[in-house]
């Protein structure tokens, strides 16, 4: 069984890359549960076009690019955190943002990672503040009693911050996403390929 959640310690760090190289290996589908924003290419379109894989519907499409519960406030949506229940089977999904981010003025992404005890791959940047956002984000999990499987860093490789990281939280790394320019599924699949070991997740 393929089954992860994948977070990040910020937003823009490349998640929904990493989740599209994921699902790509795998050929498991991908839910994203809300999506803020609509106005660019949204996450479920990215990993659709660079993955090719089977795409659940969002359970929630919401207009502005913020966080969900502000989002869904400005669209009149009611967010019922106890219907967002993960699709079964070989599974992909993606939170908004980082770890700690609201889904509702009184639930956290992480909150809903606790409910469904999916293991998290927790994608880190490999830019400066990292360790700092990296630790507290894994500190933040493992307060909630989350399965964490491991970091994926992504960027220009900075051996030390992913030493230290791994380190001194204990959990392991597995791989870590160079820039991908140009960004293709061909280009993904083989940067993948170079820099994780498939069957860590399978």
């Amino acid at each position: 069984m393929t089954r992860f959640v994948v977070t990040g310690t910020d937003t823009g760090i490349g998640k929904t890359i990493f989740s599209a190289a994921l699902a790509q290996a795998t050929r498991a589908p991908y839910w994203k549960p809300i999506q803020s924003g609509l106005e660019e290419e949204t996450d479920s379109e990215v990993v659709a076009r660079l993955a090719g894989v089977p795409i659940h519907p969002e359970a929630h499409r919401l207009s502005a690019p913020a966080s969900p519960h502000i989002a869904a406030e400005i669209d009149g949506v009611n967010i019922d955190v106890e219907t967002l229940t993960p699709p079964p089977g070989n599974l992909i999904v993606e939170g908004a943002g980082g770890a700690l981010v609201p889904v509702t003025r009184t639930t956290l992404y992480a909150d809903l990672f606790a409910k469904w005890q999916i293991p998290v791959i927790v994608c880190a940047r490999t830019s400066l503040g990292t360790i700092n956002h990296s630790l507290l984000t894994i500190e933040a999990l493992r307060a909630r009693g989350v399965p964490i499987h491991g970091l994926a860093f992504l960027g220009h490789a900075v051996e030390d911050s992913e030493a230290i990281i791994t380190t001194i939280s204990g959990v392991r790394r597995l791989g870590r996403l160079p820039i991908i320019d140009p960004l293709t599924p061909e280009k993904l699949s083989e940067a993948f390929a170079d820099n994780f070991d498939r069957a860590n997740f399978l």
